[in-house]
């Protein structure tokens, strides 16, 4: 009985071994799934009909959906647009600010679609600013101070391809600003000791705006989850345009 006893218990502890690293395979692999960028070709699909949003902005009072004569923009992605987007509103000079989705294909996509990490898309927020109250220099060093660009398709606890660093430009000025701003940014962040940014700059492309309840979360709902966390490494407030 007692060797009997003992071989069960150990075909029992093997079971439970074989469980356990089928477990974390299955886990590499979704999670592999989510952090790989999809190609075109195997996109989803999406949709003829745009994303309606309705209302007003909740902090600046404006309609969401203008074309802002005068004003420039720029689209960046810094983890989770809730927390992102808040980083923006007490900017002087910014004017009004949005979530979407860009950087991807699939045309018009809804926020599960873009979490599945079938559409290419990122989380993205529009920043719609006054170039005669505030330089880029300024919205680009909230950037870079606000969030961890060397964590590639992730940020912090957030884990996919919609939740990695980038900048999308446009303009070439936009751009040149951005790359010098890379650059300087990459070497206070080597002498603390990280890893190389992983922020894509790349030109803007169709800004698809969120739902409704995406747009200014953080002001309706104050005590909603932001996962935003920087490295805590400062940034120059100006730098050089010249792009490598």
């Amino acid at each position: 009985k007692g060797v009997r006893a003992s071989f069960t218990r150990l075909i029992l502890i093997l079971l439970s071994i074989f469980l356990a690293l089928k477990s974390m395979e299955f886990l590499s692999k979704m999670l592999g799934k989510k952090t790989a960028m999809v190609e075109e070709k195997d996109a989803l699909a999406g949709r003829g009909t745009k994303m309606a949003v309705s209302g007003s902005h909740a902090i600046f009072k404006n309609a969401l959906d203008q074309d802002f004569k005068g004003m420039e923009m720029l689209q960046i992605g810094m983890g989770c647009f809730w927390g992102a987007e808040k980083k923006f509103w007490t900017v002087e000079g910014v004017v009004s600010t949005a979530v979407g989705y860009s950087g991807g294909y699939t045309p018009n996509p809804s926020y599960e679609e873009v979490c599945s990490g079938r559409t290419g898309h990122n989380e993205v927020v529009r920043v719609v600013f006054d170039p005669s109250k505030t330089s880029l220099s300024s919205l680009l060093k909230v950037f870079w101070e606000n969030h961890n660009p060397t964590q590639g398709n992730r940020q912090g606890n957030d884990v996919g391809s919609q939740y990695r660093s980038a900048i999308y430009y446009y303009s070439e000025e936009q751009k040149e600003q951005a790359v010098a701003s890379k650059k300087m940014y990459q070497e206070r962040l080597t002498e603390k000791g990280y890893g190389k940014i992983t922020t894509e700059i790349l030109p803007s492309k169709t800004f698809y705006f969120a739902e409704n309840y995406h747009q200014q979360y953080l002001k309706k709902n104050p005590r909603g989850y932001c996962g935003l966390g920087g490295t805590g490494v400062s940034c120059p407030v100006s730098f050089g345009v010249s792009a490598e």
